[in-house]
């Protein structure tokens, strides 16, 4: 079988790597960019033909979804970028996916709830996206549903690892560099390790589990906390218990964007359908933290 990772030198992208070296299948992995370093074929997914002519070329026969456009702040200003990366990209995929009968593992997020209820979101649930970040986002759910491809596409949220840019690697510095920190707590959700999510991705494909299962999923790890609860817990793994980090409003950081208040996702289904528990979001933390403060990193 051969499979094209697409977006793979983000977090998730950079996950999958480690696990497809054991893979018996073949990983073929790609990004518009090409960072040094990193054995990355080009593809801009966003050029139909070049799209086309790869899934053709390497008979394809899955495709991994990892690209997106997350910058939530930056989307307000420059929505068409993001419409193109987050909307119109997964239509194309999608679209060669159909035309072989390949299997499309989509990766979307929590933004496409308007994040005003209590209880956990649940994958039939209505969307209503606050901001340009979820519209494109819920916009490249529709492209996907409406090729007919067989496709997975699962819903996570707050994603970190060793890899790229969040909200894990920031608050580790700051913790290391400040003595005082405000982080808001009137928005709550769930950490998403990215080699938890990239797991149930590499299971479904290596096991070939997708027949008969294809639809939305809901992926983040199990549990609940505000963004002052997690950087709690980051700073007391990280061993910076001398910082002292203070609860906070989000109208103490005036944006833009209005962020979802309450994202927590419900992942019954997903437990259910393939019988995989979800690992809870201090268990993970605690094994990425370890990571970056290895030899390994």
């Amino acid at each position: 079988m051969n499979i094209l990772v697409t977006g793979s030198n983000g977090q998730l992208g950079r996950e999958m790597r480690g696990l497809a070296v054991r893979s018996v299948h073949r990983w073929i992995f790609t990004d518009v960019t090409m960072p040094e370093g990193l054995e990355t074929i080009r593809l801009d997914i966003t050029d139909r033909d070049a799209v086309e002519r790869a899934c053709s070329g390497w008979s394809v026969d899955c495709i991994v979804n990892c690209a997106a456009y997350t910058n939530v702040d930056k989307a307000e200003d420059d929505e068409d970028t993001a419409f193109l990366i987050n909307a119109v990209a997964p239509g194309i995929l999608a679209g060669a996916a159909a035309a072989r009968d390949a299997l499309l593992i989509h990766v979307s997020t929590d933004y496409v709830f308007r994040g005003d209820g209590c209880i956990p979101y649940t994958e039939d649930m209505p969307t209503s996206p606050l901001g340009a970040y979820g519209r494109t986002k819920l916009a490249g759910e529709n492209a996907v549903a409406g090729s007919g491809c067989r496709s997975i596409l699962f819903r996570t949220a707050w994603l970190y690892s060793p890899f790229g840019n969040n909200f894990v690697k920031t608050m580790r510095r700051l913790t290391s560099e400040r003595d005082n920190l405000n982080v808001v707590f009137d928005q709550v959700g769930s950490p998403t390790y990215a080699a938890d999510l990239a797991s149930a991705i590499y299971d479904i494909v290596e096991n070939d589990r997708s027949r008969g299962k294809e639809g939305i999923y809901h992926y983040s790890n199990e549990g609940v906390c505000s963004w002052y609860d997690f950087a709690l817990a980051i700073a007391r793994m990280s061993g910076n218990d001398a910082c002292s980090i203070s609860p906070c409003h989000s109208s103490e950081f005036p944006s833009k964007v209005r962020r979802p208040n309450y994202s927590v996702l419900d992942k019954t289904k997903y437990r259910k359908t393939f019988g995989r528990p979800v690992p809870y979001w201090t268990d993970s933390l605690r094994k990425c933290i370890d990571i970056m403060d290895s030899d390994k990193y």
